[in-house]
């Protein structure tokens, strides 16, 4: 699959092995960042792109910065929607007791592209059953 991509410094996502689902987004900053432990930071990419339409691209933390330094996503996982056109920039969080520096050009998060279904709901009075029902919550073990 092709996907259009404008790039500010002409530095691509990039897959790191080749059985990585991910792609490394870097940092596109004109001075290093430093991140105060609880601080959060809206972090440009300097890239945008053109999704197809039943797509959408899922930005998602690096395991290595979360566990190093306690790096992390504010929301978790972001969502790029296919009609979105502007620059992908990501909300990192300091979680860890120390001061981080992020600096130009480093990897800062994955973009995973996925493929997705829009639905109609269909309002019914009941739900068919299941072997689970409406157990949740750690009903199934600790």
């Amino acid at each position: 699959m092709k996907v259009k991509i404008t790039s500010k410094t002409g530095r691509l996502p990039s897959y790191e092995t080749d059985g990585s689902a991910g792609m490394d987004l870097r940092a596109d900053l004109e001075a290093s960042v430093t991140l105060l432990p609880g601080q959060r930071y809206l972090v440009p990419t300097g890239i945008s792109i053109e999704l197809s339409e039943g797509f959408e691209a899922q930005i998602r933390g690096r395991s290595g910065l979360a566990v190093k330094y306690g790096i992390g996503l504010v929301n978790g996982i972001g969502t790029i929607d296919s009609d979105y056109r502007g620059e992908i920039k990501v909300i990192l969080i300091n979680w860890g007791d120390e001061p981080f520096v992020i600096h130009d050009g480093d990897r800062i998060a994955q973009m995973v592209i996925a493929s997705y279904q829009t639905i109609e709901w269909e309002l019914s009075q009941n739900l068919s059953d299941s072997e689970r029902g409406a157990g949740g919550f750690g009903h199934t073990g600790h």
